[in-house]
């Protein structure tokens, strides 16, 4: 039985986040972007829903891919799932993109990071997004997609 899918959701993931599993496991965790892009598909797919997964350490190969898969495409995205890594305290440019995408978004962190350095405190994107989940580990992710589930179906 092949489930037709309507509705798509970028998953975008930022600097060194295609290091999880290896990168600092007592932080991160040892679950891989890989493990975590194979268990939304599945979970997006099950609902009708297409999951677009990109990953670059590059700030404005994001905000390229924000662009290509939003207001330049002919059929672009229903939402964006994104852990903008270190970029979610330093980048205007990529909540200038989400903003002028005008889709809903969710901000995903594995760690909380309102607990570590000062500095992480500070997202430029949480005030644009529907939610931001942070400090559950790679089970914020589930958490966005079942928001998205719920809410474009």
């Amino acid at each position: 039985m092949t489930i037709q899918t309507t509705k798509k959701v970028a998953l975008i993931n930022g600097p060194n986040l295609h290091l999880l599993g290896i990168r600092e496991p007592e932080i991160y965790g040892s679950v891989t972007l890989t493990d975590i892009t194979n268990r939304l598909t599945s979970q997006a797919i099950s609902h009708g829903i297409e999951l677009i997964a990109y990953q670059s350490n590059h700030e404005g190969a994001i905000v390229d891919f924000i662009g290509e898969c939003g207001l330049l495409s002919s059929d672009p995205v229903d939402g964006v799932i994104i852990n903008p890594g270190a970029y979610t305290h330093t980048s205007v440019a990529i909540r200038d993109a989400l903003s002028a995408m005008d889709k809903p978004f969710i901000e995903v962190h594995l760690s909380n990071i309102h607990s570590r350095e000062p500095f992480r405190s500070h997202s430029y994107l949480s005030d644009k997004a529907v939610g931001v989940i942070c400090g559950l580990g790679d089970m914020g992710y589930t958490m966005a997609m079942d928001w998205f589930i719920k809410h474009l179906n």
